[in-house]
């Protein structure tokens, strides 16, 4: 397996709730490397261009609402197999189908407030990294 980048998302509940830092700390503690890294509140219209891939779904306005509600750390994670690691570590959509020990059962209220999101294919990352990343923001 080879090294790789995926994007995450602490979102705004769990960044209001104080549990940002323990999901940071879990990142480290699973082998990440952050190789980039931002706090910052997303208008509704970057929200919008963010998941316009879900934009005739009927959570959409929801979604977006939530996400531009309040601060949320922004990251570009590296590791063997990333996406496939991040995406184990957060567990199921819903928190309360997510696995014991996962972040999402852990942090996550319900299925839209749940705590984290994550790149699901190389594209969608290369897509997400670039939404909020420019190359001069990433280690190398």
């Amino acid at each position: 397996m080879t090294q790789e980048r995926t994007f995450a998302i602490i979102k705004p509940n769990a960044f209001i709730d104080h549990n940002a830092g323990k999901i940071l700390a879990r990142i480290y503690a699973e082998g990440f490397t952050v190789v980039g890294i931002k706090k910052l509140y997303m208008s509704k219209v970057e929200a919008e261009g963010f998941y316009a891939v879900h934009k005739e779904r009927p959570f959409f306005g929801e979604l977006t609402d939530f996400m531009s509600s309040g601060p949320c750390i922004v990251m570009v994670l590296e590791a063997e197999g990333a996406i496939k690691k991040w995406r184990d570590l957060m567990g199921a959509t819903n928190p309360a189908d997510a696995a014991e020990g996962t972040l999402r059962r852990d942090f996550g209220a319900n299925l839209g407030e749940n705590a984290t999101h994550g790149s699901d294919a190389p594209e969608t990352a290369a897509f997400e990294i670039g939404y909020f990343f420019s190359g001069l923001e990433l280690l190398m």
